[in-house]
C-alpha cells in the first residue's frame, strides 16, 4: 500500500491534494464533498480588507451620518442588530468548517494595510483557523518603489503578523520576484512557514467598442504548471519551508511532476470548478496506480526526486535548457527557411 502522507508547514495531510481558495469552500455542502472526495485539507476563498472598509464606509453612510444636517433624525437611527456583515459571514463559514470537517482549514487573508493584516489575522485564528495563507496581491506599478521596498513589505507584514499569531503563515507569491530563490529564503527567515508559487495575476483586457477596460477570468491550464514546477525544482533543498503548487494542476500527471521537483502539496482549482469534487478521487487513485507500477512506496521517497539537486540533468533548469529548446525547433513543412 503506497503512503500518501505528507507534511505542509508543521500539519501532517493524510494526501498531497489540496483545494486552493475558491467559491467552492463557500459553500458547507460543497466542502464536505471535496472532503470525502479525498481532499487533504482545504484553504478557504479569500477575505478581502479592501471589501470589509468599503462595507463599512457604506454603513456609515446611510446609518451613522443620515440625520447629518437633520437634527431632529437622532431618535430615528435603524438598528443594525440583525445585520451580518462579510467579515462576520466570513468568520461563521470558517468557524462552520472547523466544526464540520475533520481536514485543517487554511484561512486565506487578502490586506491592504499593516493593521489590516494584524487584525484580521488575529481574528481569523480565534474563529479556528489551522493556518493562514497570506495572498498579498500586490502589483508594483509606482515608478518610485525598488524591488527592495517590494520586497521589505511582505517581510513587514510577516514580522508583524508573526509576533500576533500562532499558527502557521504562508505566502502565496507571485512569479515577479527578481531573485526568487533568495526572497523565499529571506520569507522564511522573516516568518514565514511556507510558500505557495504562483499566485495567478488575473489580467485586464481593451474592449475596442467601448475603449474601457474590462476584467477577464479565464481558468488555468496545464501549460501554467510548469513555470511553478520549475521554481520548486530549485528551491527545494535550499530553504526549509514548506513548499507549494498552485495554478496550471489539472490531472495526476501534473501532480506527479510537482511532487517530483520538490513540492509538499499541490492546491487545486480550476480542474475542481470544471469537473467537481470527483476529480481529486480520480487523481489520487491515478497518482496510487503511477507510484505502485514504478514501486515508489511513499510520497516522502519520491518528492524532490527530480528536483535541481537530484535531476540526471540539474541544468535542464536554466539557461542551458533554453538554449537546447531553440535548437531543437523546427520548422513547419512547407514553411520556407
Amino acid at each position: 500500500m503506497v503512503d500518501l502522507t505528507t507534511e505542509y508547514l508543521g500539519i501532517k495531510l493524510n494526501n498531497p491534494l489540496v483545494p486552493s481558495a475558491s467559491p467552492l469552500s463557500r459553500d458547507r455542502d460543497m466542502a464536505k464533498q471535496l472532503e470525502d472526495a479525498g481532499a487533504a485539507a482545504l484553504v478557504m476563498y479569500s477575505l478581502f480588507e479592501e471589501k470589509i472598509e468599503h462595507e463599512h464606509e457604506h454603513m456609515m453612510r446611510f446609518v451613522e451620518n443620515q440625520a447629518i444636517g437633520h437634527p431632529e433624525a437622532d431618535s430615528f437611527h435603524p438598528s443594525p442588530i440583525t445585520y451580518r456583515s462579510y467579515q462576520d459571514e466570513y468568520l461563521e463559514q470558517l468557524q462552520h468548517l472547523k466544526s464540520e470537517l475533520s481536514i485543517p482549514i487554511i484561512a486565506s487573508l487578502n490586506g491592504i494595510s499593516l493593521g489590516g493584516w494584524v487584525e484580521y489575522g488575529k481574528q481569523l485564528q480565534q474563529a479556528g483557523a489551522d493556518a493562514l495563507e497570506l495572498n498579498v496581491y500586490y502589483i508594483a506599478a509606482d515608478v518610485h518603489e525598488t524591488g527592495q521596498q517590494v520586497e521589505d513589505r511582505y517581510v513587514e507584514i510577516l514580522q508583524a503578523l508573526r509576533q500576533q499569531v500562532s499558527v502557521p503563515i504562508t505566502l502565496k507569491l507571485s512569479s515577479q520576484f527578481s531573485s526568487l530563490t533568495n526572497v523565499v529564503q529571506r520569507f522564511n527567515h522573516a516568518g514565514a512557514a511556507g510558500v505557495a508559487l504562483f499566485n495567478r495575476f488575473y489580467q485586464p483586457d481593451i474592449d475596442l467598442a467601448t475603449l474601457k477596460v474590462t476584467p477577464t477570468l479565464n481558468l488555468s491550464t496545464s501549460q501554467e504548471s510548469l513555470l511553478r514546477i520549475r521554481w520548486i525544482a530549485m528551491l527545494y533543498g535550499r530553504v526549509k519551508c514548506s513548499l507549494a503548487v498552485t495554478g496550471g494542476l489539472h490531472t495526476h500527471t501534473d501532480v506527479l511532476k510537482a511532487l517530483l521537483a520538490g513540492a509538499d502539496v499541490t492546491h487545486l482549482c480550476s480542474t475542481l470548478l470544471q469537473h467537481g469534487p470527483s476529480r481529486l478521487s480520480e487523481i489520487l487513485q491515478h497518482l496510487s496506480n503511477w507510484m505502485e507500477e514504478r514501486e515508489y512506496t511513499s510520497i516522502q521517497q519520491l518528492k524532490g526526486s527530480v528536483s535541481q539537486q537530484h535531476a540526471l540533468d540539474p541544468v535542464a533548469f536554466e539557461r542551458t535548457n533554453y538554449m537546447n529548446v531553440l535548437d531543437s525547433y523546427t520548422h513547419p513543412r512547407g514553411v520556407m527557411r
